[in-house]
């Protein structure tokens, strides 16, 4: 079993960036895909950026390519989610979710493991 929690999500302005970390609870965590999605109010959940489990490949939407970044740090269980520029459509909960597995991308019912979820709101 995985246990993911997320955390650095807050209230912050147009324009400026944000940090969530997703801390991951699994041994030989380079084993799992990890990404990130997020579900505004009234929208199905989305794919935001995925990373593969060695780190070496990424994935991202392009409503985000080029703002933010996913990286992680399989010694520390922990994946980053760096997002920069960030608008007021960026606002929504955003979650960390695990897959076991070697490919970047996996669509959204593939990943096995979610996080709670923290929350993002960008005010213009």
């Amino acid at each position: 079993q995985v246990q993911l929690v997320e955390s650095g999500g807050r209230l912050v302005q147009a324009g400026d960036s944000l940090r969530l970390s997703c801390a991951a609870s699994v041994r030989a965590s380079s084993g799992y895909n990890m990404g990130w999605f997020r579900q505004a109010p009234g929208k199905d959940r989305e794919s935001v950026a995925a990373i593969s489990g060695s780190g070496s490949s990424t994935y991202y939407a392009n409503s985000v390519k080029g703002r933010f970044t996913i990286s992680r740090d399989n010694a520390k269980n922990m994946v980053y989610l760096q997002m920069n520029s960030l608008k007021p459509e960026d606002t929504a909960v955003y979650y960390c979710a695990a897959v076991g597995g070697r490919r970047t991308f996996y669509r959204r019912d593939e990943y096995q493991y979610w996080g709670q979820g923290t929350q993002v709101t960008v005010s213009s």
